[in-house]
């Protein structure tokens, strides 16, 4: 079963029966917009968030990061623009009566999937109200996205870490929007995980310093503004290097918006599509907007986004609080006010993703194999005695116990070794470790290879090294002898 055919019921169910997602409050009917992370979602949900953070925190030298609170002074939402702008159409189709949301862009613009007008029922608000304070409550907002932390707390992360321009601030977090249509499983819900970084740049520093020419022949597939304004949506072949010979970004947004689909890349996502937002469409802060794109099997849907935000959010900040949020630049000599650059990523949106891509029904199997990356895989290896024999399950413990020093392992004894196996490749396991009788005479086991059953034979006492040298990437499975 290609991507093509796969619907998002099929990943939605396969989800449930393996223990990925399920229904938030599902005894009671479930709630809309709302989902709980089971035992095997949480593991790929955290291998996620970890190779995130790595790639654009830890192996950069100009980043740290916070974890900010959830609720925020409500004078935050104010001075951002989100109590005023956050706010959407709520819309029904006249034809087959689905409610949504459109745009206020798009109102008199658009019409629904089946062809439908829409009726429209009014404007509403994004945010999640609640109140503070038991006595005297005083009316707040769960955050919307997590950006807001990051611009009020930039001054004190700039002087206790004596960070120097330009550097980011990155975080993954919990944020809420009070959607009027929640649908297709993960991706729109009410309550969901954000990673994004805020990049400061001294406003008058537009040659980016870290560019190079793997960044300038990245390629993608992008949809242009010029193209949406005829109404049409051909995609065209370009790189970044490209892009900014024809002037539609400047260097430090293009070098972003390539680490993004550089790190997508790196997931397996390789059809990623970049979509530049037209004027008539930019958010409030924004002079420059693209947002990429993942083909899910409902359609084309935004993955991750690169905003040019400027210096809107910190003079915002300023504007409100009556507070300083200049620096001193040491280069310059001057206290500035930084211009921003601004990738964001939907978490669950990559979650469904990498479940999409690695979902496939392997005819010659006859069962599910999800072909997910090594590194993302909730379980990396799998434990079996060949029988339930003293010795062979001896074995295979102290193999379990060696191993989860370091990754999460799964012992299991139950069933045929070929129902054993087809129980892992199902949720991604990519290695499967046997111990047989030959183990006991000479102290090795066979280690199949899920995506091409391959098998060999290796020492009990190499085991470690392989695995982690095949996670790695440093050694191909077709290597081992």
């Amino acid at each position: 079963m290609t991507n093509e055919k796969v619907t998002i019921e099929d990943i939605s169910n396969f989800c449930k029966r393996k223990g990925f997602v399920f229904r938030s409050s599902e005894i009671y009917g479930g709630f809309a917009g709302f989902w709980d992370l089971g035992p095997l979602g949480i593991e790929l949900f955290n291998n996620i968030k970890k190779n995130w953070w790595n790639y654009f925190v830890h192996q950069k030298e100009n980043m740290t990061g916070i974890d900010a609170s959830i609720i925020s002074h409500p004078r935050t939402w104010k001075a951002s623009g989100h109590i005023s702008n956050f706010i959407d159409v709520a819309v029904i189709c006249k034809k087959c009566k689905k409610a949504t949301k459109i745009d206020k862009s798009e109102v008199g613009k658009v019409k629904c999937e089946c062809g439908g007008e829409y009726d429209i029922k009014g404007d509403f608000s994004l945010m999640f109200k609640t109140s503070v304070g038991a006595l005297n409550p005083e009316d707040a907002y769960l955050r919307g996205e997590t950006a807001q932390a990051m611009f009020m707390n930039f001054k004190l992360i700039a002087d206790t870490c004596r960070m120097k321009l330009p550097f980011g601030i990155a975080q993954i977090g919990k944020c809420f929007r009070n959607e009027i249509a929640p649908r297709d499983f993960l991706f729109r819900s009410r309550e969901f995980n954000i990673g994004e970084f805020e990049f400061f740049i001294h406003p008058e520093m537009f040659k980016c310093n870290l560019m190079d020419k793997e960044h300038l022949n990245v390629k993608l597939r992008l949809l242009d503004s010029e193209t949406q304004e005829k109404g049409k949506d051909t995609l065209k072949e370009t790189t970044i290097g490209k892009m900014l010979k024809e002037k539609k970004l400047d260097e430090w947004h293009a070098y972003w918006l390539a680490e993004q689909i550089m790190w997508f890349n790196s997931l397996g996502l390789t059809k990623i599509k970049v979509r530049e937002h037209m004027k008539s469409e930019l958010s409030h802060y924004s002079s420059a907007t693209f947002d990429l794109d993942y083909e899910y099997p409902f359609g084309s849907r935004e993955i991750a986004g690169n905003a040019n935000r400027g210096q809107y959010d910190l003079n915002q900040h300023i504007k409100e609080s009556g507070q300083k949020l200049e620096i001193f630049d040491e280069e310059s000599k001057k206290q500035v006010i930084p211009r921003v650059i601004e990738p964001t990523f939907g978490i669950e949106r990559i979650f469904l993703a990498v479940l999409c891509q690695a979902y496939e029904f392997d005819k010659k199997r006859d069962n599910i194999v999800l072909r997910l990356p090594l590194n993302l895989s909730p379980i990396k290896a799998a434990v079996f005695p060949l029988v339930k024999d003293s010795e062979m399950i001896e074995i295979t413990k102290r193999i379990c116990t060696e191993l989860r020093k370091e990754w999460n392992v799964q012992y299991d004894e139950s069933g045929s070794i070929g129902r054993r196996y087809a129980r892992q490749d199902e949720i991604g396991t990519p290695f499967c470790i046997t111990a047989d009788r030959q183990s006991i005479d000479d102290k090795t086991v066979t280690l199949r290879e899920r995506d091409t059953m391959k098998q060999v034979r290796v020492r009990i006492t190499e085991l470690r090294k392989i695995i982690r040298e095949l996670i790695e990437g440093s050694i191909g499975f077709d290597s081992l002898k």
